[in-house]
């Protein structure tokens, strides 16, 4: 049956229920006695029919009358009685309907018609007794019935399938998802949290990952700020900005790339600690990496420097983990970057990563070494460290910088090997032109990032606060820019003058929001842990007239 005789069948029955005088888009509110896990781990459901059979004496209890709502989720109709399980989304019940309990007075056999006008994706409000079933289902025995909405359209609901042994025991289950096109599951994100509970917890858990990185945050004197979006330039980071346009201005402004300059000026301003989770624009490529939009947390201390920012990012992970999670541990599989790749990973071994222990430290060059055989003398210049490039087998026609070349062999043979947390330090200049230099060698900057499992989660330097040193910096990334660079740093002569005015030393640091969630959830591709990620369109937009 089509898509479209389906949705003239459900209209048929929502215009029945009208005719009852029961329009479920009418109602407004539901009061509900208890979500449906709390119902069947804390309420008393009373003695089993075993129970009962054995007992010598009748239960002289009253059973527990309660009223539920949720989503029609399974739909059995067997002659005068019917069941339904009803879910809240965390969780489901059964529902038992006999005829003859729901012939409610002035109601004649209504609410039995209406359990027979139900579909599976309604949402339904019920009332009635908990009592166990023959089976031993927890259940309510359901008395009264309020439609509270139709579903249109057939739901792609998972089934569960069991395996048993002669003796009727449940020896594997295995839930069957009739929902596994991702494009679908990305695209329409609500059929993905109704039929797939796995992948709603993972948003769920995100959500209480962000609460408990404000509680961190909190606990360690920070104050919370919120800075600008649309900005006239858009600095922090070396990436390509969206472009949008001030009316009441009549000027070209920028999508923020990053938080990090605004937020040093108010370090400036002598606030010693502060942080934001903000959304933040890079109009750059999509991938299972990246979103164009996602959400950065950034912040920043007064006379801290680069090891009190590896000891937050340490207790960072650590203290989320233990309280989302309730163990600074995690089981991880190994990264896989192929996004198309949807083969069963069920079996996949899995490496435990503990958060409970300081991070790895590894030189960038030394680790480069290490992972690649080329020596840290072959990276002093640039057209060495080009010809070393060549030697181990990659492209060096488009490399035009020494620092581009180094993080080049960092992404290529390092990474990987990453997948314990580490801490990469010691970065060239040419890529970190907002971090100091390390003492004694100015070809390399006190900068570090964080990897886990093969990926940079953070990203943190001791802040610059020489606002001559800085200015030399923006200057030649202004030069590499005209020189045909599409990834530099512009000039920004307000941040810099709220550098003049005087900014203690400070420590920076910056993490995805998204990929934090990703490592902690082990999701395996950023788009699981993002409500609404960008998806191309699968028309084009019409042109405006």
């Amino acid at each position: 049956m089509s898509e479209e005789s389906i949705r003239d069948i459900r209209l048929a029955k929502l215009a029945k229920m009208r005719e009852l005088g029961h329009d479920p888009y009418a109602v407004e509110r539901f009061e509900t006695t208890a979500s449906a896990s709390d119902l069947l781990a804390n309420y008393d459901f009373g003695p089993t029919p075993a129970e009962r059979a054995e007992s010598q004496t009748p239960d002289p209890k009253l059973p527990t009358r309660v009223s539920f709502a949720g989503r029609v989720t399974s739909y059995r109709l067997m002659g005068k009685a019917g069941f339904a399980h009803l879910s809240d989304g965390d969780g489901k019940i059964q529902a038992y309907f006999r005829r003859d309990d729901l012939q409610m007075s002035g109601e004649i056999a209504q609410g039995w018609e209406l359990f027979n006008l139900l579909d599976i994706g309604d949402h339904v409000g019920v009332s009635g007794e908990l009592f166990i079933t023959k089976t031993g289902e927890k259940s309510i025995h359901v008395r009264h019935i309020t439609p509270l909405s139709k579903c249109l359209h057939t739901l792609p609901l998972g089934k569960v399938l069991e395996e048993k042994d002669d003796a009727g025991n449940v020896t594997s289950r295995k839930t069957w998802y009739e929902l596994e096109d991702v494009e679908i599951r990305y695209r329409h994100r609500h059929l993905d949290l109704i039929a797939r509970p796995e992948e709603r917890e993972k948003l769920v858990q995100r959500s209480k990952i962000v609460a408990a990185t404000r509680r961190f945050f909190e606990n360690w004197g920070y104050i919370e700020v919120e800075t600008p979006m649309l900005q006239f330039v858009a600095g922090g980071a070396a990436a390509r900005p969206f472009l949008t346009h001030y009316n009441a201005y009549d000027v070209d402004v920028k999508l923020r790339i990053s938080l990090e300059l605004y937020l040093k000026r108010l370090i400036c301003g002598d606030l010693p600690k502060v942080y934001e989770i903000g959304r933040v624009f890079r109009n750059e490529g999509v991938s299972n990496r990246h979103n164009p939009e996602f959400t950065l947390l950034e912040w920043y201390e007064a006379y801290a420097n680069l090891e009190d920012m590896m000891a937050m990012v340490e207790g960072l992970f650590r203290s989320v983990a233990e309280e989302v999670f309730g163990s600074t541990s995690v089981s991880l599989k190994s990264d896989r970057s192929d996004a198309s790749d949807q083969s069963d990973r069920s079996d996949e071994p899995k490496t435990q990563i503990n958060f409970s222990q300081p991070w790895a430290r590894l030189d960038l060059l030394s680790g480069i070494q290490q992972y690649s055989g080329i020596e840290p003398g072959e990276l002093a210049e640039f057209e060495s460290a080009k010809a070393a490039m060549a030697r181990v087998g990659l492209p060096t026609a488009k490399e035009d910088s020494l620092g581009g070349i180094i993080e080049k062999l960092l992404e290529h043979f390092v990474e990987p090997n990453l997948i314990q947390p580490t801490f990469i330090i010691n970065y060239p200049i040419e890529t970190s032109p907002l971090a100091k230099k390390v003492p004694g060698n100015p070809r390399l900057t006190r900068r570090f990032e964080g990897y886990i499992r093969g990926r940079e989660v953070c990203n943190a330097f001791s802040e610059i606060n020489d606002p001559i040193d800085q200015r030399e910096r923006f200057e030649e990334q202004v030069k590499a820019a005209a020189k045909g660079a599409d990834e530099t740093h512009p000039m920004d002569e307000e941040f810099l003058y709220a550098l003049e005015c005087g900014m203690p030393p400070a420590g920076g640091c910056g993490i995805g929001i998204d990929r934090l969630a990703m490592i902690l959830t082990g999701a395996e591709n950023l788009r699981e842990i993002i409500l609404f990620p960008t998806m191309k369109p699968e028309a084009p937009p019409e042109a405006s007239s």
